[in-house]
């Protein structure tokens, strides 16, 4: 079902629609010119193939779009490479482009580009529509090298690209309207929990360390992802395994799925289960983003304020007090309350600033791609 926030949409020649293609899921939002907007959220039948479940969301969300017809559409792409843009207009030779960058980010990339051809085929009569690509990893693209460097020689041509940027975007510009000027002129973690999962550090609203590295598979174990592991670890599976077994073991075998011993990849099922796999699954997780909020701390000499956003991140309420719980030596305290009914702000009178977020990908990818008059 689609889920709408307003009454009315319009169909004119300065209409927007916003695509995002998640691993589980499809997110998209109409604009209207005159700023109306509608909000649609599909979850894919997870006993359908990707494809097909995401074909089968589309097919439903054209129908439920009914007689609009956008004359620019946006659509997320995890990955774009390491360019400074931040959007492109999708050309045939961009489209071309972005196909040999599918390996960086197996999960998204195939369809992120099967929103593109879905949309082409489907308004394949208005001669006037433009398709734009917004890259999520672009709000990372001057992270220090302290931060995007491995310790591998640099011939390898491997880097952090860093991920979930057009959320950090969104937040960054979210919190002058917040916090204090000091304090958004100063450290802040941001924790974008979901399927996928990264933490952000940011230095005057910049990004300067994130989790996520070379790949979508980086930093947190996340639904099915592994987070980081040992090289030694790779290595290992690299004997036992081929390279599309060993893909597919890091990508969709990983994570709490794994570390659940296969009762579930979801947050909120393991957190209402009793076994001890699930409780494993979620005290691990929970200490995994602790320990990076903790690093990062000790990086920059402190943290200022400490946000939550994403699925997990918005909802989930006892896993931001396993989280924040330990943090109380950062001078980091939740409000029982605030917290338990998911308020914008959760943070103790006596504590520093702890806040929930919402996000939305789609308002930034909406202002990346519509002209500045």
């Amino acid at each position: 079902m689609a889920e709408v926030s307003t009454q009315h949409m319009l169909n004119d020649h300065q209409s927007l629609l916003v695509i995002n293609c998640g691993s589980s899921s499809l997110k998209a939002a109409y604009f209207a010119s005159d700023k109306a907007r509608q909000n649609y959220h599909y979850r894919i039948d997870p006993n359908l193939p990707v494809i097909e479940g995401f074909e089968s969301a589309f097919k439903q969300f054209f129908a439920e779009l009914g007689a609009a017809r956008p004359t620019r559409i946006a659509h997320r792409f995890v990955f774009g490479g390491h360019i400074e843009d931040t959007a492109r207009l999708l050309t045939v030779e961009e489209q071309g482009r972005l196909e040999t960058l599918v390996s960086f980010a197996p999960l998204h990339l195939p369809l992120n580009l099967l929103g593109v051809r879905l949309c082409a085929s489907h308004y394949s009569g208005n001669p006037r529509l433009s398709q734009w690509a917004c890259f999520d990893n672009g709000f990372h693209y001057n992270l220090p090298a302290l931060s995007y460097r491995y310790a591998i020689p640099e011939s390898a041509q491997l880097r952090r690209f860093g991920f979930h940027g057009l959320n950090y975007a969104h937040i960054a510009k979210q919190l002058p309207g917040l916090l204090d000027h000091t304090i958004t002129q100063g450290r802040i973690v941001v924790a974008h929990l979901g399927s996928g999962c990264s933490v952000c550090l940011l230095e005057n609203l910049q990004s300067v360390d994130t989790s996520m590295g070379y790949s979508t598979a980086g930093g947190i174990p996340m639904a099915t992802r592994s987070g980081d592991l040992d090289p030694g670890v790779m290595l290992a599976l690299a004997k036992q395994l081929n390279s599309g077994q060993l893909e597919d073991l890091i990508f969709h075998q990983s994570g709490l799925h794994a570390l659940s011993n296969g009762e579930s990849s979801d947050m909120q099922t393991l957190l209402d289960s009793d076994s001890p796999a699930a409780k494993f699954a979620v005290d691990y997780f929970a200490r995994s983003v602790r320990g990076l909020i903790g690093s990062y701390a000790a990086k920059a000499g402190g943290i200022d304020a400490l946000v939550f956003t994403g699925g997990i991140g918005e909802h989930g309420s006892k896993i931001r007090t396993l989280i924040c719980d330990p943090l109380s030596f950062l001078g980091f305290r939740l409000s029982a309350s605030a917290n338990q009914t998911h308020q914008t702000w959760i943070s103790d009178p006596t504590s520093k600033p702890i806040l929930v977020i919402p996000a939305d990908e789609e308002a930034e990818m909406a202002a990346q791609v519509t002209p500045k008059n």
